[in-house]
């Protein structure tokens, strides 16, 4: 940044320029001085400290090298909830906003006739997912399992679990792989997941996501199904009569899914697809009725 910037209206000024959007530049600016939303607008002619300018500094490095813009803010939004995240964990996006989507509206449904509802979210993360449901879900009678093979990942989740108020009390946390995380005997009404679905050496993944994403969640074999194949065939064993399996699946992937869904037995298989109009969510019913 320059001598001319000596006020925040100014570090906006000057970030606009260099990044070339107004909506990005002022996000950086919102972090780096620690001001957000109309916090920022009503500082414009505050002072900036030497250390704000060096915050904002060392992101714009970080942007010029590459670096995701969610990871440089360390934050980024996911439905109704502002989510820590950083390298530890994959950024959230749009398509996995549908997901839990999908999860809160069967879930919601459940807990209307049932009076309770138990979701699991598996290889959660950053928590998006499960904390998502946890927020939208009812307060009462709500029990929400979070859980993922990566304590580096859980540790995200855990800090982004203070974000969701009361209705953290309704959250559990378990390490494991898949469904070792969770206790024994357990059963749900709804397990979700967006597990890693990119096949090995795929020539379709960006460059900005293989290179700073963690490659544990995004790689799954040959196929990219490799993951998708153990949930499918764990789940029956942990739903409820008539409960959901709820999976993110890759785009061109859907057929598969869905044939790996009717194999195992399950019933009601839909493939939903994103805003794009590809494939993106396996859903499958275990047989039988909930209640």
């Amino acid at each position: 940044m320059t001598d001319r910037v000596t006020s925040v209206r100014a570090l906006l000024r000057d970030t606009v320029e260099r990044v070339g959007d107004r909506s990005v530049a002022r996000w950086l600016c919102e972090v780096a001085t620690g001001l957000d939303g109309d916090e920022l607008t009503a500082a414009f002619d505050d002072p900036v400290s030497d250390r704000m300018v060096a915050h904002l500094d060392a992101m714009l490095a970080r942007r010029d090298a590459g670096e995701p813009l969610q990871y440089v803010l360390g934050r980024w939004g996911f439905r109704r909830l502002d989510l820590a995240v950083d390298r530890r964990v994959l950024i959230p996006r749009p398509e996995t906003e549908l997901v839990a989507g999908a999860a809160i509206e069967l879930a919601t449904e459940v807990h209307r006739r049932a009076g309770a509802v138990a979701v699991a979210d598996l290889g959660t993360g950053s928590g998006a997912i499960g904390l998502a449901l946890a927020d939208e879900l009812p307060l009462d009678g709500v029990e929400v399992w979070i859980t993922d093979v990566s304590d580096d990942a859980l540790d995200v989740a855990r800090a982004n679990l203070a974000g969701i108020g009361r209705r953290a009390v309704n959250v559990r946390v378990a390490a494991g792989w898949w469904f070792d995380a969770l206790p024994p005997g357990a059963m749900f009404d709804v397990v979700v997941s967006n597990p890693p679905y990119v096949a090995v050496g795929s020539s379709e993944i960006e460059p900005g996501v293989s290179g700073w994403e963690p490659a544990a969640a995004l790689y799954a074999g040959a196929d990219g199904l490799d993951d998708v194949r153990v949930l499918v065939a764990g789940a029956p064993e942990r739903l409820r009569a008539g409960g959901w399996l709820v999976l993110e699946i890759g785009a061109d992937q859907g057929a598969a899914a869905a044939a790996l869904l009717r194999d195992r037995g399950y019933t009601d298989v839909e493939v939903r697809p994103d805003l794009a109009g590809r494939d993106r969510i396996a859903l499958g019913r275990r047989s039988g009725t909930i209640g």
